[in-house]
């Protein structure tokens, strides 16, 4: 199953990261997975939270720019190797991954890692088949 990410286009500037979670924080919304990426002129923050829908009316009352999009998260255990696991699953079945982080979430010696696919439904047919854990929800 598909979870819900949030994507804020920022301008870099400082403190706009600071003024984001700070509306979150007021809003009492708990980020659970978090990255961020920037060249010279914006930056683009994903953010996964616990309460999605709440977030984005926030965030776009506070006059921030945000979309929505599907990804997949995936349980993997915390150890060399593993991640590259399922990079060979995805190569051999030819699953583009557009961009992947990791959550802020902890389990004894699990990790989750959060991937944006070109094809989420291949994607998830790949991990079903393999065993994976899909996080559905944090």
């Amino acid at each position: 199953m598909a979870i819900k990410q949030i994507s804020v286009f920022l301008e870099n500037s400082s403190g706009r990261l600071a003024e984001v979670t700070g509306v979150l924080s007021k809003a009492g919304i708990n980020l659970r997975a978090i990255s961020i990426a920037d060249t010279a002129d914006f930056g683009i923050l994903r953010l996964i939270v616990d309460k999605e829908e709440a977030a984005q009316t926030v965030l776009t009352q506070a006059g921030f720019t945000t979309r929505t999009s599907s990804v997949v998260a995936v349980e993997i255990e915390d150890r060399p190797g593993s991640l590259a696991t399922v990079m060979e699953l995805f190569r051999a079945s030819k699953v583009n991954i557009e961009y992947l982080y990791a959550s802020l979430q902890a389990k004894a010696d699990k990790a989750v890692v959060i991937f944006k696919l070109k094809d989420l439904d291949q994607g998830l047919r790949i991990i079903r088949a393999n065993g994976l854990p899909v996080v559905e929800s944090f």
